[in-house]
């Protein structure tokens, strides 16, 4: 098998339908469990977890895709521990983590295969990949510094400065271009079977958010070579999952971050980046409950007033164990 391809889906049937239908439109030859192929190219494996989804989407599976590897589980395990289960079925020679809520465009497949096999110090190449609306999402990232993991923050990055987002993001660099890169957004990320043998799983520890971010940190510190692909396009519906569960998304998000500046930057790093976050939080919870005291939206106040401050509880007890054990 050259490929395998697997995608985690939790309730986002509709969008898990269009994903695999530009599968099926791309230049590949698709294996089905019974070992039957349809097209030409690249023999690829179609592998989707379901994290016990509670729509339609295993009948819908059954029903119009039977060439999908389907693995379904009695609870919701998570994009991390689902990719993790698909890899373990996996028998391609290079493996793509997708996002159910993706498109993929014309050849992004063969082309995203052939930069990871222009050099064999390459280990990981992402996509150049677009909004539903074809402006740019961004996916490509230099490994951030405190400050700019700070910088980077819901409503801090509205004040910081510019030069340390745009380093970050690296907006410099063509977005049709080929280069290197740190780290590439875990929603189509290509990688070689070989570095994910050598490496290691992804890390189950994070729940959502930065997990591909610590895995390409391995990677590199491993020696491979990252790259943004340019010429191999997807579209990405970002986040649709996450907002079914959108007070949580914010303590993943914030907890994940804490996690890798513990991780890879040490205690103080993550104590520093902890304190700046419940700070961050605190100022929004003041912000909200002036605009809910004014008689502006209330309901909407009062829901965001509740889900920061489940972000500073959760950052002031669990997050407090994230700093002092490194876990």
């Amino acid at each position: 098998m050259d490929l395998s391809i697997i995608i985690v889906n939790w309730n986002v049937a509709e969008l898990l339908a269009r994903c695999l239908e530009s599968i099926c439109q791309s230049p590949i030859a698709i294996v089905a469990p019974d070992s039957t192929c349809t097209g030409t190219g690249l023999l690829t494996q179609v592998i989707v977890v379901d994290s016990a989804s509670q729509d339609s989407s295993v009948e819908m599976l059954r029903e119009r895709f039977g060439w999908v590897h389907l693995i379904t589980c009695e609870q919701n395990i998570g994009f991390v521990r689902g990719n993790n289960l698909g890899l373990k079925s996996a028998t391609g020679r290079a493996v793509l983590l997708l996002n159910p809520d993706t498109e993929v465009l014309g050849d992004a497949l063969p082309r995203l295969m052939s930069a990871l096999n222009s050099d064999p110090k390459v280990g990981v190449v992402g996509p150049h990949t677009l909004n539903p609306d074809g402006t740019y999402q961004q996916t490509r990232h230099h490994f951030p510094t405190l400050l700019v993991g700070i910088a980077e923050s819901p409503w801090i990055s509205n004040m910081a400065p510019r030069r340390w987002l745009d380093w970050f993001f690296m907006r410099q660099m063509s977005n049709d271009a080929t280069f290197p890169v740190d780290w590439v957004k875990g929603s189509a990320l290509l990688a070689r079977r070989e570095v994910w043998e050598q490496v290691g799983s992804l890390d189950e520890r994070y729940i959502m958010y930065s997990e591909e971010m610590d895995w390409c940190k391995r990677v590199k510190d491993r020696g491979w070579e990252i790259l943004y692909v340019g010429d191999a396009k997807i579209i990405h519906h970002e986040g649709q999952s996450s907002k079914q569960v959108k007070a949580r998304s914010h303590v993943h998000f914030q907890h994940s971050k804490l996690r890798y500046f513990r991780k890879f930057h040490g205690r103080w790093q993550a104590e520093v980046f902890r304190l700046a976050m419940v700070v961050n939080y605190a100022n929004q919870i003041g912000i909200e409950a002036a605009k809910w005291s004014l008689g502006s939206q209330r309901p909407l106040r009062w829901e965001r007033v509740k889900a920061y401050w489940l972000v500073i509880r959760s950052l002031l007890w669990a997050g407090e164990s994230i700093v002092n054990k490194g876990k």
